[in-house]
Parts: C-alpha cells; sequence; structure tokens
C-alpha cells in the first residue's frame, strides 16, 4: 500500500476538524489505495468518505466524512504529484539534456516522461513508458491535453531514433486516445537525414487523421551543443532545408484549414528566421498554443507592442513619452534583428529613451544554440562587462528557472547583477511588458 506523508494541514479545512495533523499518513479513501494526486482528486469528489489515516503514533484512524461534492478536505502534500516522477527510458539520439555540460546542478540531468505532468505543467512525453492501466486512466480521469513527442510515425525509424525497441507502437496509444477523445497535441524534433522530407511528410499524412482531436503538430529543429562527444553525429539544418520545410508545412496547413478550419501544422519561429522569409500572420497561430514551443512568440511579441502602443497614445490623448533614458536589453542571436525592430517601434511612442540590443553569444552551449532561453549568466555577463548598459538592463524571464532567480549555469541574479552594476529589469515575455517596463522604470 502506497503512504503518502501529510505535509500540512488548511486553516479551517475538513481536516483540521479532524484533528488529522502535518506527519500523518494517508493510506487509503473509501477503501482505495492512491497512487497519485489523479485518484486523490477522482475519490475526494464523492459526498461521502470513509479516510485511513495513520497517526504518528501508529495508530490507525478510519475517519468518516460527508461533504459537498467540491468541497476539499485541505490536506497538502509534498510532492505535487504525491508520487515520484517518472524519468525517460529512452536514448533520444537528439537529446538535448546528453548534450550538457558535466559539472551542472543535478536537476538540469533528470529526464522527464510522465503523461501527468503532460497534462499539469504541458511537457511532451513519448508514451513508451506506459502501460495499458496508464492509458486506461488517461481516459477515466480525462486528463488533458496529452502533448506527445512523436517524432515519427515509422515505427522502425522511432525506434531508432529513440533508441528504445518499445517506441514503434505510439500511434497504438494515439489511437486509444483518439477513439475516446482525449484532445492532443503532437511534437516533432527534426533531425536532418532522419525523419525530416518524405519521412516527415508521412508522418503528417498519419498525424493529420487523428485531427481535430489531435489538435496541433509542432515541427521544431534539433538543438545541436558543442557537447556532443560520443553521441550520435547530426547535422544543423541550413537555409535551403528550412525554405523545403516551410513548403511541406504550408502544404498541409493548406489541407488542415480546408478540412477543419486550422492550421494544424506549425513551424517553430527558427524555420522562418533561418530562411530568411517573413513570419506568418497572426492568423497562421490559431490563438498561440504551441508559444512553449516557440511557434509565434515573434509574431505575437511585435503584435503586442503595436497595441500597446495604441493603447498609450490612447490612454494619453495622444502625447508621445517624453522622459529621456538609457536602457539595455540581451536576447539570443535568432532574434536580434527582430529585437531591433521591436525597439524601433518602441522608440516612435518613446523617442527620448535610448535602447541598446545585445545580442549574446551562446559560448557555454556553443555557437549553434541561439535562443534566448538559453543564455547563461556566465555568457552574458563576459560579453557585457565593461560597457554603458544605461540605467537598467532588461533581462527576459526565460534565462531565469522558472521558480527561482537562477540561470542556466547556476549564477544567481544577485551575482549577476553585482558583476554588472547596473539594475537588472526581469521582462515577462510579452510585447506589453516590454513597453511598460521600459516607461514605468524608474530614471
Amino acid at each position: 500500500m502506497k503512504r503518502h506523508i501529510i505535509d500540512g494541514i488548511e486553516e479551517g479545512s475538513i481536516a483540521q476538524e479532524l484533528e488529522i495533523e502535518a506527519g500523518d499518513v494517508l493510506l487509503a479513501i473509501n477503501d482505495k489505495e492512491i497512487e497519485d494526486i489523479f485518484d486523490y482528486q477522482y475519490l475526494v469528489e464523492d459526498e461521502y468518505l470513509e479516510i485511513l489515516i495513520e497517526k504518528k503514533n501508529g495508530e490507525e484512524w478510519l475517519l468518516e466524512v460527508e461533504k459537498e461534492q467540491d468541497e476539499d478536505l485541505g490536506l497538502l502534500f509534498g510532492e505535487s504529484l504525491m508520487d515520484n516522477y517518472r524519468n525517460c527510458h529512452n536514448k533520444c539520439v537528439f537529446c538535448f539534456i546528453d548534450q550538457n555540460p558535466k559539472g551542472m546542478r543535478e536537476t538540469i540531468y533528470f529526464k522527464d516522461d510522465d503523461t501527468r505532468l503532460s497534462f499539469l505543467q504541458g511537457n511532451y512525453v513519448s508514451l513508451t513508458n506506459l502501460k495499458e492501466k496508464d492509458i486506461k486512466r488517461i481516459i477515466e480521469y480525462k486528463l488533458a491535453p496529452i502533448n506527445i513527442s512523436v517524432h515519427t510515425t515509422n515505427p522502425e525509424l522511432r525506434c531508432k531514433m529513440l533508441n528504445n525497441r518499445f517506441a514503434g507502437n505510439v500511434l497504438e496509444y494515439i489511437d486509444m486516445l483518439y477513439e475516446a477523445g482525449i484532445p492532443m497535441n503532437a511534437q516533432i524534433v527534426l533531425c536532418k537525414g532522419l525523419n525530416d522530407g518524405d519521412e516527415l511528410e508521412r508522418t503528417l499524412n498519419d498525424l493529420i487523421k487523428y485531427a481535430p482531436i489531435l489538435e496541433s503538430v509542432t515541427i521544431v529543429p534539433v538543438g545541436l551543443t558543442k557537447h556532443r562527444d560520443g553521441l550520435c553525429q547530426l547535422e544543423s539544418f541550413n537555409k535551403q532545408d528550412a525554405i523545403n520545410l516551410i513548403e511541406i508545412v504550408n502544404k498541409y496547413q493548406d489541407i488542415a484549414v480546408d478540412k477543419f478550419g486550422v492550421h494544424f501544422v506549425h513551424a517553430s519561429d527558427e524555420w522562418y528566421i533561418n530562411a530568411n522569409v517573413p513570419i506568418p500572420s497572426e492568423e497562421n497561430y490559431d490563438g498561440y498554443g504551441q508559444l512553449e514551443n516557440g511557434v509565434g512568440m515573434v509574431r505575437l511579441m511585435h503584435s503586442e507592442i503595436d497595441n500597446s502602443i495604441e493603447d498609450y497614445l490612447e490612454q494619453n490623448n495622444g502625447n508621445i513619452y517624453e522622459d529621456s533614458k538609457k536602457v539595455s536589453i540581451v536576447c539570443g542571436m535568432l532574434v536580434k534583428d527582430y529585437m531591433v525592430k521591436a525597439t524601433d517601434k518602441i522608440k516612435k511612442v518613446a523617442p527620448n529613451v535610448d535602447i541598446q540590443v545585445y545580442p549574446i553569444r551562446n559560448d557555454f552551449f556553443g555557437e549553434k544554440i541561439t535562443v534566448t532561453g538559453l543564455l547563461t549568466g556566465g555568457d552574458i555577463v563576459a560579453q557585457l562587462k565593461g560597457k554603458d548598459l544605461g540605467d537598467a538592463l532588461m533581462l527576459p524571464c526565460n534565462c531565469l528557472k522558472a521558480d527561482e532567480d537562477i540561470f542556466l549555469d547556476d549564477m544567481t541574479l544577485e551575482e549577476f547583477q553585482n558583476a554588472l552594476q547596473v539594475p537588472v529589469i526581469i521582462v515577462q515575455s510579452s510585447g506589453m511588458d516590454f513597453l511598460s517596463s521600459i516607461i514605468e522604470m524608474e530614471k
């Protein structure tokens, strides 16, 4: 029987009335073992509960509860899943974690492949460590959407790319989820000479049959760091490769729009930038559902800046922002031109603000890694040291860990700020915050 240690009790809750305490152990509800948070949430919806608790002194209490259906018990657990994360059993040829340098914090090297995190946090999972009972739980509890790292629907090729002999049955699981009406999204990490070209078209032909329950397919290029010794030799995509990929995406978008009214297949922003073709219009992104995969981030930022400028002028009776100041902002090499265009727009409403864009070369992972979210504090400091950064340095929030002010190389925000001797403003990933951060910052 699984034992779930109770980390805390909400004030005024049912649990407090029952004299349950932190340190007690939840053993079962209605005589059913609880595997994780989803079992717990499903079971506590009943209006009558029998809760089996083991007290800190070893006594077992069977507590009867009558409550409203949507009323929570008020139990708090240290692990959000009430279970350990499931790690990845694959050895993907394109795995970014395998390309990390040694000596980073331990969590950097943990590979999760937990379908529950797909539902809770939007993670993409391979489905290779699922059993039939896991699929049935997803269907029973209606956990959705499920984000699936498909990569290819060719069974033999998928086994090869994931280095897992069980990886070829992904379509069987997608079939089960499709028949149950569970919304899904798919991701393809494209590797040159492996799953591109005709193989990609085979995959898209297979996946489009699941639309619209399969809501989208995102194609991202493989990320290649300089730390690939002993790993599968992969090539970077060139400009012509990017152009060819966009042609395939356009072809399947036309099919999807005609059949389902959505574009379905999306290429991440890198493809358009590297192909040197215009970023698609806002309508192309179907509500920006794949921003976390880098799909439409550039378009959204520019659209939000345009809207923010209009709002500012409307709120200020057409008057521009007249204060003078100097600010700097960092970005990855990929989006440097788009960041300059963004600052040029802002200067139209704030002409006296001097905005300096500093594209940062990624020495930590290698120059092939060009996105802003993989910049390290050390690289930024090394390349900005001694430069006149003005009144403040604007730092995109995706340079830092989501729940902590720390960079990928373990440099803290405080260490970063002390090294550059300039106030740092964390900018959220929106054009609105970009403009407001500049205008509202103290001089």
